[in-house]
């Protein structure tokens, strides 16, 4: 099938790709909880999903002294990494994937996660060869920032009109406007659908089985 408007799909990782919103929720209030900070609701820990470590800490803890920034970091991680084996990819993520690189489209990510986290769940999930390209918030500017699909784009050789980012955050979608390509939201993620909405995406799915199919048909 014929590709209509795009070459390049950017998807989201954490909330769009793999299930891992209230593991990274519970992780960010159990650092605040560790060291004795006020501990964010859950639609406050999960609104800051998506964007860089030290850029959503702040926004977590925002009584928190910057200096003490790498204490919170540490404990967000901990807790992260000893949970971490219980996230997996939403189902039918794996065969969209792999549909969309069968039929020719580029694949990429932009992530708010580190490149070491990203790497690791690539490579436990083993999904790391679909992909064109990868950004993690800690090579270049974070959300809604549009480095990251600046810097895809130009190292894949790609229009930015033809161009689609796909996340679960205003993060992401704002990075799309920012960056000058479309921007497609999902609502299974941290944000909720009316905000999503508002940032007028070309499409907003309430599932993996609705993106997928909403790809393959206008794609």
């Amino acid at each position: 099938m014929a590709r209509q408007q795009f070459d390049l799909i950017v998807f989201d990782w954490d909330g769009t790709l793999m299930d891992s919103t209230v593991h990274i929720t519970r992780s960010i209030q159990a650092a605040c909880r560790d060291l004795g900070l006020p501990v964010p609701a859950d639609e406050a820990a999960s609104f800051v999903i998506g964007l860089g470590l030290r850029d959503a800490l702040q926004i977590a803890a925002p009584t928190l002294d910057p200096s003490d920034y790498p204490r919170l970091a540490e404990r967000y991680r901990f807790h992260y990494l000893v949970k971490d084996q219980t996230t997996e990819l939403f189902t039918g993520v794996r065969e969209m994937l792999a549909d969309l690189r069968g039929q020719g489209y580029l694949l990429a990510i932009a992530t708010g996660k580190s490149r070491v986290g990203l790497n690791r769940a690539l490579d436990q999930v083993r999904l790391t060869s679909l992909f064109d390209g990868t950004r993690c918030a800690d090579e270049t500017f974070s959300k809604p920032h549009p480095a990251m699909l600046q810097e895809l784009t130009r190292e894949l050789g790609q229009d930015p009109a033809r161009t689609v980012m796909v996340g679960d955050t205003t993060h992401d979608l704002q990075m799309a406007i920012n960056a000058g390509v479309s921007g497609i939201g999902v609502t299974y993620g941290a944000h909720p659908a009316g905000s999503l909405m508002a940032l007028e995406p070309k499409f907003v799915a309430d599932s993996i089985a609705s993106l997928s199919g909403w790809l393959q048909e206008h794609a």
